[in-house]
């Protein structure tokens, strides 16, 4: 069962900023990855259901969140049906988010109050979501529709709030650019969390990251 409501979960989304995106098979490097991120100042992480067994993963890196990281809110990423939205959620998902909007995941999610968000591509495509009760909308890929496309649509909608994921990077530049643009939070995967860094096992370089990222975004906003 989730231990925050979808508007806690939208809130803190809102606060911090920014979703670090992270998958890997192994318990013991994501158990690091996840701390590293707390101990920068991240209090969020998207797991990217995207191997074989993830669900075992997820479930061992929630429970460590739970018990070790006060305030660390885990969701899970790339969920494509409803079945296994509910089966995260059963391990204890705050969050879930999607490549493409799905009304059946739509409705597992809501019904549990759990926030839910969806990859959008186009206005249209961002209304259903919001009519079908989506607090944050994930534009994805952000790379092919960039800031501009975030600034166009706020114009008209200026309630809707976007997450973009892929094409945000750590520089100041880039983060200017889609925060300026109205972003809410983006979400961060590779750019953030490096196969480099992975490899090297260098996770007080990921925490120093996740930190002066945080600092830059925070600096972009005030």
């Amino acid at each position: 069962m989730a231990q925050y409501s979808r508007l806690e979960v939208a809130q803190v989304m809102k606060e911090n900023g920014m979703v670090p995106l992270f998958y890997h098979p192994d318990i013991v490097l994501g158990r690091q990855v996840l701390k590293a991120c707390y101990d920068g100042g991240a209090r969020l992480m998207e797991f990217t259901a995207r191997g074989d067994f993830a669900y075992e993963v997820f479930s061992e890196l929630n429970k460590y969140a739970i018990k070790e990281l006060p305030g660390m809110i885990m969701g899970v990423g790339s969920i494509t049906d409803a079945a296994a939205a509910s089966l995260f959620m059963q391990m204890g998902a705050n969050f879930i988010v999607t490549p493409s909007l799905r009304e059946d995941i739509a409705k597992v999610c809501n019904r549990r109050k759990v926030l839910w968000s969806p990859g959008c591509g186009s206005l249209t495509e961002i209304n259903k979501a919001e009519e079908l009760g989506c607090e944050i909308v994930k534009l994805f890929p952000g790379s092919t529709y960039g800031p501009g496309f975030v600034k166009a649509i706020k114009g008209p909608q200026p309630w809707t709030s976007v997450m973009p994921t892929g094409g945000v990077s750590t520089e100041e530049a880039n983060l200017k650019a889609w925060f300026d643009a109205g972003v809410t939070c983006v979400g961060m995967g590779s750019k953030l969390i490096s196969k480099k860094i992975l490899a090297n096992e260098d996770y007080k370089a990921l925490e120093e990251k996740v930190r002066a990222t945080l600092k830059t975004i925070a600096q972009l906003r005030s």
